[in-house]
């Protein structure tokens, strides 16, 4: 173990021994977390595991490693801080908002109690995973503990309180939306998840396997091609391999398919929800086309079976290429004419404008990350503060606006087709010659730790792997972009009209199974 107290730094994928992951005690850690983030920094992900850090780790029944990953984008580097706790630790929270659905999870998960945490209550309502150690059942110091069921309640004349789900109308992920409201005015919103935990986390332990992969693409299923890569990035730094060079880029077509597919779904779901027929029609059809253009690519809409450690399972010929970038320009027009129309009509603007608005505070404070973020003015995206895979040769410019409102989720979306649609179109006018996959063994490395981070359409995906001492995961993790976001939703309906909620939340449009996992 190294004796220099700073935080280990590493880049995008980068292979990090855990001989060289400096252990700090509770205080070091809680001020290179808090000093990290204060500098600009974003946390990435913050998770526990039931094991000692050294030259190799070993399971522990009463000492918990909470990990920190810490992204500094202008810079292009990850910083990792570990520390060990037991029963409690002063919490990150009080300090840094970015903190509390981690520690809300670490807690859950550990049963480790993040002292001082402003709003302690479970995250997706299962066991602990060391029996008899739940942490909601064990006050500290005299503490009474809320019944884990509790909602933040406004007291007051005419305030009542309004309940939606977790089962919706229609045909839609389960989640419990509880408003405090004013008449029509949102006072406060408490979203309450958990109800598609699958323990897919807990799954992949010891793996990797031959259902690893299949676990990976169906953690988010409009994100298969994000996940499956930030996988594929972690199995290929353990094991050392280049990919080929045509590999990375089909990886990277396939990604910005992924984003043109739901930013256009998205752009027709929000024209629906305001009653403006036209462009949700258009939309809808569109979306299924940019689908096509994956489903030419690998065989599937969504993009299974496409990418694989080493490289991708479907190379492009030159007939092939040629189709997709003719369906594409097809494609694109359609979407252009659809979007003009939300644009240029004034009763669909005047919903859009001022609706929900997240200010660019607000999303730093809360971590907020991908186009929530740049909608409010955040210049922030993985492809090019962390370039990875043919990102690193080039990019889409990163696209924002400053509103901060619905017609600012919207309008970037559309912004981010357009440069999607420009790099697409060069990617595979370009396309590197050679193999689609290497042949180098598929071996991950002992006692290492890597931390792979991709710009899915939401948003920074973040995959974190650490090895034990025959190279199998000891513990994964993954943060999908929908965890970061879903507080950033509630505190963009205050002061809203309850009757814009379906407004505000499409324009989020953030995933239930992936903050479920």
């Amino acid at each position: 173990m190294m004796s220099d107290t700073k935080p280990a730094r590493m880049k995008n994928a980068g292979v990090l021994a855990l001989k060289d992951l400096t252990l700090l005690n509770i205080r070091e850690f809680e001020d290179s977390v808090t000093g990290s983030l204060s500098a600009g920094g974003r946390l990435c992900a913050l998770f526990g595991m039931p094991y000692r850090l050294g030259n190799s780790i070993m399971p522990s029944a009463d000492v918990i490693t909470l990990v920190a990953a810490i992204g500094h984008g202008r810079e292009g580097v990850i910083e990792v801080a570990a520390t060990e706790v037991k029963d409690s630790y002063p919490a990150l929270t009080r300090h840094l908002p970015q903190a509390n659905c981690f520690e809300r999870e670490i807690a859950e998960q550990w049963g480790v109690r993040p002292a001082g945490h402003p709003w302690f209550k479970p995250l997706r309502f299962h066991r602990c995973y060391r029996p008899g150690r739940d942490a909601w059942t064990r006050p500290l110091d005299g503490e009474i503990l809320p019944c884990v069921t509790d909602f933040f309640r406004v007291e007051g004349d005419e305030i009542h309180e309004v309940a939606v789900g977790p089962v919706h109308a229609g045909i839609i992920e389960p989640g419990h939306f509880r408003f405090q409201c004013h008449g029509e005015r949102v006072f406060h919103l408490e979203i309450a998840l958990g109800y598609q935990h699958r323990g897919v986390e807990r799954a992949v332990t010891k793996g990797p396997d031959k259902r690893t992969l299949h676990y990976m693409e169906t953690l988010a299923g409009d994100t298969t091609v994000g996940h499956a890569t930030a996988y594929c990035q972690v199995i290929e730094a353990l094991s050392g391999m280049d990919v080929p060079a045509r590999a990375e880029d089909i990886r990277a077509v396939a990604l910005e398919l992924e984003r043109c597919a739901n930013h256009t779904g998205d752009l027709g779901a929000l024209a629906a929800d305001v009653g403006f027929l036209p462009t949700s029609s258009y939309c809808g059809a569109l979306r299924g086309d940019f689908l096509n253009m994956t489903a030419l690519i690998c065989g599937n809409r969504f993009g299974r079976g496409l990418a694989r450690p080493g490289g991708v399972s479907f190379d492009m010929d030159g007939s092939r290429g040629d189709d997709l970038v003719e369906r594409l320009e097809r494609t694109f027009r359609g979407v252009k004419g659809a979007a003009e129309l939300l644009w240029e009509t004034p009763s669909v603007m005047a919903r859009f404008e001022d609706t929900g608005r997240l200010s660019k505070r607000m999303c730093r404070e809360l971590g907020v990350v991908g186009m929530a973020a740049r909608a409010s003015g955040v210049e922030m995206d993985v492809r090019s503060e962390f370039p990875f895979g043919a990102y690193r040769i080039s990019r889409p410019p990163v696209r924002t606006w400053f509103s901060g409102d619905v017609y600012a989720r919207a309008r970037v979306r559309w912004m981010e087709i357009e440069a999607s649609y420009e790099f697409i179109r060069q990617r595979i006018r370009g396309l590197s010659k050679g193999p689609v996959m290497t042949d180098a063994p598929l071996e991950p490395s002992p006692d290492s730790m890597v931390v792979s981070l991709v710009e899915g359409w939401r948003g920074e995906i973040c995959h974190v792997a650490i090895t034990d001492q025959d190279g199998r995961f000891a513990r994964y993790k993954v943060v999908d972009p929908s965890f970061h976001n879903w507080m950033g939703l509630q505190m963009a309906l205050r002061d809203q009209q309850i009757s814009d909620f379906p407004l505000c939340n499409k324009s989020f449009n953030l995933s239930y199974c992936g903050h479920d996992l």
